[in-house]
């Protein structure tokens, strides 16, 4: 269940580690292709070493630390990128070697072209090759979906005699393959790239998605009224088999520190010397060394009791075992914040563009990132309206001034086709940022 249709789907900046992986038996990149990647990786070391690149981490470990500075920068177009890097843009003709092409012109339009406050550093990111199950075959009952078209399922678990059929999922990792993936990686990148092994495991531990796939969205709502102990009994399940994942990867020492340049949270980047935890071996990730992160959209409409009651309860033995965590992504908070502020590590708050900016800022503060997200419907257009989106920046900069901000653009299912987009709304909310911060 993809958040991003078109020709490189899942192409959201935290989708980096799935393409980088190896597959089994196809671990091979040609001479022609090498020529290929070794150039735009030149360009990529190139890029690292100016100081302007260097002086942005610096702010993003400030930012983290909540010190207050100007709002920081961080412009994804996730399926705009499919308008971006075309398919007959593409130099290399192997299949691996076209994926990380992708990932280098990606790093390199950030550093040439969308100009915002991601960093560009002279590494390689290899994800693990590997599979996972899924919860009750949910998967195998999609519909649709195809050409960017929506999707319908059938959600496999409809009573509490359906219960048995949910397993928790297992990953079986192909060291083999990944092992072959990084030397060939390191074989190509040698003195322009370092090459790390990373993989992001999940994108969020919110369980409610997994409980939508399971019972189905509309079903959900109303089970709440109708078999609220059913409801319960469901996350529980996804809470325990997630707890049983984290500790897999924790015993198994496949996580990594995500405290520098890594995407957290549903935007933002993770630098910070607050993690890993004091009494870090400097060998073993383990989750207090890690930002954690949860979110709850499809509960939206759920009132904050219920909110508490069916989601918030098992959400938080998860998200309490990471050192710094993020919450939210596009639902709006302010009325369930009372219950949100109880996590104990919370670090990171989504404001989402139909979030009330002001009560936000009033319950946020400096105490925690706002993490603010104009509408993607901004950039979706053949020419973005310069004085419409600067104007509109400029009220809600008035508004959180004295609050930590960071401004996400992501969600973009389409950049209007007109790359400059992107480079034109980074200089309009910088235009923005300097007239209310100057």
């Amino acid at each position: 269940m993809l958040n991003a249709t078109g020709v490189w789907t899942g192409c959201n900046y935290q989708d980096t580690y799935k393409y980088t992986a190896g597959e089994a038996g196809q671990v091979f990149i040609s001479v022609k292709d090498r020529e290929v990647l070794r150039k735009l990786a030149g360009s990529i070391a190139g890029l690292a070493l100016k100081d302007k690149e260097k002086e942005k981490v610096k702010l993003w470990y400030k930012h983290n630390s909540l010190k207050p500075g100007r709002p920081l920068i961080f412009c994804d177009p996730e399926n705009g990128w499919n308008e971006i890097i075309i398919e007959n843009m593409l130099e290399c003709k192997g299949l691996l070697a076209r994926r990380w092409e992708v990932v280098l012109r990606k790093e390199l339009f950030w550093g040439e072209a969308i100009l915002d406050d991601k960093p560009i550093e002279a590494n390689f990111k290899i994800g693990y090759t590997y599979t996972e199950d899924d919860w009750a075959g949910e998967s195998k009952l999609i519909t649709g979906g195809k050409e960017g078209g929506s999707y319908v399922w059938d959600a496999p678990i409809k009573s509490l005699k359906d219960l048995d059929k949910i397993k928790i999922p297992q990953i079986k990792i192909d060291y083999k393959t990944t092992q072959e993936t990084i030397e060939l990686a390191k074989d190509v990148f040698h003195d322009l790239l370092e090459v790390r092994l990373e993989s992001i495991w999940w994108w969020s531990l919110g369980v409610t998605l997994d409980l939508v796939k399971l019972i189905g969205l509309s079903d959900m709502f109303m089970l709440f009224y109708d078999n609220p102990e059913f409801v319960h009994q469901v996350n529980h399940i996804i809470m325990e088999g997630y707890l049983k994942k984290l500790d897999f990867l924790e015993k198994n020492n496949l996580l990594f520190l995500n405290n520098k340049g890594t995407y957290v949270g549903s935007g933002g980047l993770g630098y910070t010397e607050e993690l890993p935890a004091k009494d870090f071996d400097g060998i073993h990730v383990r989750l207090t060394d890690m930002w954690g992160f949860v979110e709850s959209q499809e509960t939206v409409d759920v009132s904050p009791a219920m909110f508490e009651e069916f989601i918030f309860k098992y959400q938080l033995p998860i998200i309490k075992k990471f050192g710094l965590s993020c919450y939210g992504c596009c639902e709006a908070m302010e009325n369930r914040w009372h219950i949100i502020k109880k996590i104990p590590n919370l670090r990171r708050v989504s404001v989402s563009p139909w979030a009330d900016r002001e009560k936000m800022a009033q319950f946020l503060e400096d105490k925690y990132i706002f993490s603010m997200k104009p509408n993607p419907a901004d950039i979706a257009v053949s020419q973005i309206n310069k004085d419409y989106i600067g104007k509109k920046m400029e009220k809600d900069l008035e508004i959180t001034k004295g609050c930590i901000v960071e401004i996400i653009m992501k969600d973009n299912h389409t950049i209007g086709k007109n790359p400059s987009n992107l480079t034109n709304w980074v200089r309009t909310v910088r235009k923005a940022i300097d007239k209310v911060y100057n």
